[in-house]
């Protein structure tokens, strides 16, 4: 089951990680994506801390850390081919991170999500 965050991040459950990635709305928003900057494996990350950097063809923006944690791994096909993002949002995870506490419970359900961004 995907959580959602007001920053427009969906997340997943693997175990004790939680995968990363953006939503189909946030894409859309973005418009083409041209960049992406991965954080490194092993980086240690608080809650709301900037840990990718993604340019599209209107802005550029960035990704905050939704919890604090260690991340465990990142999508090395991305920085290569940052379109997937736009082709595909939940499929083109960003990292992987072993959370220091696992409890998605404070994130948004896609129907909370849904009204969000209505």
């Amino acid at each position: 089951m995907l959580k959602y965050t007001e920053d427009h991040e969906w997340l997943k459950q693997d175990g004790d990680e939680i995968i990363v990635g953006i939503t189909a709305h946030a894409s859309e928003q973005l418009g083409d994506v041209v960049f992406i900057e991965l954080p490194e494996v092993g980086r240690e990350v608080e809650a709301g801390e900037e840990i990718v950097v993604i340019e599209s063809v209107k802005a550029a923006s960035d990704i905050v850390a939704p919890v604090a944690g260690v991340v465990t791994a990142i999508n090395e096909a991305l920085p290569d081919a940052p379109g997937a993002v736009n082709d595909d949002p939940l499929g083109a995870w960003f990292f992987r991170i072993k959370p220091t506490s696992v409890d998605l419970s404070e994130f948004m359900d896609e129907a909370a999500y849904n009204e969000l961004i209505g």
